[in-house]
Parts: structure tokens; sequence; C-alpha cells
């Protein structure tokens, strides 16, 4: 699934998905704050769920369901803002983590909303350069 990602998308798409790993990635920088912890078990637990419908469906709009705990974290992250220090680079991690994953979300849900409506082919498929 990353490999897709990472590998065979066009040059910008591949930038942000990279920007957005290295976002939430940095959540482990943090990890000391509440915010980091449900921002990692967030992502911790999106990446089982599009795991576990890529070995079933492959790459169909449906992965972005996997970002679903995004739906109420953002909101939240956002009502504690006000509670973090804007001098800090926590702060600053959380304005980019919401900004970014708000993106994405939005992304995810009208992939989401497509699939349901009946977009159900593979989005992408893995061909073998070589085949047998």
């Amino acid at each position: 699934m990353a490999g897709v990602v990472f590998l065979r998308f066009p040059p910008l798409l591949r930038a942000w998905a990279v920007l957005l790993v290295a976002v939430n990635a940095l959540s482990i920088l943090f990890i000391q704050s509440v915010y980091a912890q449900v921002a990692l078990a967030a992502v911790t637990i999106g990446v089982i769920i599009m795991a576990v419908i890529h070995a079933r469906l492959g790459y169909v709009r449906l992965l972005g369901i996997g970002h679903i705990l995004w739906i109420p974290m953002l909101p939240w992250l956002v009502c504690e803002l006000s509670n973090v220090d804007h001098d800090s680079w926590l702060y600053w991690w959380l304005v980019c983590l919401i900004v970014l994953n708000s993106i994405c979300l939005t992304v995810d849900t009208i992939d989401v909303v497509r699939f349901l409506r009946g977009e159900r082919d593979p989005h992408y498929v893995w061909e073998r350069e070589n085949p047998v």
C-alpha cells in the first residue's frame, strides 16, 4: 500500500504523502504529551484498518476510512490549542498536524463517499514490470 504512494504516484502526490507521514510521525518527538499519544494511536489504528482493507480489496477509495478517528481528534486538538504555549514547538507541530490532517480527511471523505456511491474498482493496481 505505501509502495504505491511512495513509489508510483506522481511527484507532487508523493511529496504530499511524505509530508503527511512526516508530520504525523513527529508525534514521537512529543510523545510525553497526550496530544501526540492520541495522534500516534489514531495513526496506528488507521494504518491497521487500511492494511486490512487493502489486503481484501486492493487500493480502493474506501482506504480513506482508515482516518475515521481523525474526525473526533481534529476538533479536540483545535479546542486544546489554547492550552498549549504558543511559542512552543508542540504548538506549531499541532497546527501543522491539524492543517495537514484536515486536508487529508477532506480528500478521504470524498473518496469514501465515491466508494459508497459505487466507484469500487481499485484506484491503482500494482502491475509487474516484467510479467512471467
